[in-house]
């Protein structure tokens, strides 16, 4: 957790959850502790999509509704974590509950509503504390096999697996969710962010043409049925900047989220501390293939 974060407090107060609940090993139950609260959490009807869960107040009394319209125990679980990240994390009782008694949230580090991302966030480091995900991470390779590994012993999503893969990870990694030809956002490990030259990838930007997850995203059938397309592209198609560097690049379905998840690694940058041997000819070959 960096200082720079700006949801490090949300990431603070789910230590201290984790610290006081005893929680010493994965999976977390979200369930088990909201029940440990007091809190029931009940199943919504699997007609109501769009909401992926409810916090309910009634009075004193707290409850929390999960969506079923997504029959995925890492969503169910991220869901309950998020409304008790609302639950936990200072003013969010005051503001998710301003205009009612009833919380819909729609979690997915994609939201503009900074309680959203916070309870995302929060929901995150619950799931997969630090030092227990971390120890994990050392032994779960690399590229999408792990963050498959990482989610089956979390029990979470694989979008949110994902994100903690990067945010967590040491190596020169990123992790994009992306909806038909278009990136929804993306998250960089911060050796890579940290990387001179590099531009950020941001929302509404087009897939890279030919590459994995670009040959992926063009067959809806094929996101439905969350098959995968594994294989190599090149940083510079990415991310611009001089460098052209074969990487590693890994594209899944996410089944009826509509989505595609893609998990960049395998990428050798040079040590920015040694002088380029012919840096004309690096910037000459510059030709960002990424923005059009």
């Amino acid at each position: 957790m960096s200082r720079d974060d700006p949801y490090a407090h949300a990431a603070l107060v789910a230590e201290r959850v984790v610290r006081e609940h005893d929680i010493t090993a994965l999976k977390v139950d979200p369930i088990a502790l909201a029940n440990k609260l007091g809190i029931e959490v009940v199943a919504k009807p699997a007609s109501s999509g769009g909401v992926s869960g409810m916090l309910i107040r009634f009075e004193n009394q707290f409850g929390i509704a999960y969506a079923t319209h997504i029959d995925n125990p890492g969503f169910r679980g991220f869901s309950i974590a998020h409304e008790l990240g609302h639950y936990f994390l200072p003013g969010h009782i005051d503001a998710v509950f301003a205009d009612g008694n009833i919380h819909e949230s729609r979690p997915g580090f994609n939201s503009a509503d900074k309680y959203e991302i916070e309870a995302d966030h929060f929901a995150a480091w619950l799931l997969m504390p630090d030092a227990l995900f971390s120890s994990a991470l050392r032994r779960a390779g690399e590229g999408l096999a792990a963050v498959e590994q990482l989610a089956a012993i979390c029990e979470t999503s694989l979008t949110a697996t994902a994100i903690w893969y990067a945010q967590c990870s040491h190596d020169p990694v990123a992790i994009i969710v992306s909806t038909g030809q278009r990136i929804d956002y993306c998250f960089m490990s911060k050796t890579l962010t940290e990387f001179k030259g590099l531009d950020w990838i941001r929302k509404n930007y087009p897939l890279p043409g030919g590459s994995p997850t670009h040959v992926l995203s063009a067959q809806p059938d094929s996101i439905r049925r969350a098959d995968r397309n594994d294989g190599t592209s090149n940083l510079q198609d990415w991310f611009g900047g001089p460098l052209s560097i074969e990487i590693s690049e890994d594209a899944i379905g996410l089944g009826s989220y509509g989505k595609t998840l893609t998990v960049l690694y395998g990428i050798e940058l040079p040590d920015e501390n040694e002088p380029e041997e012919d840096e004309g000819l690096i910037i000459e070959s510059w030709t960002p293939r990424f923005r059009r």
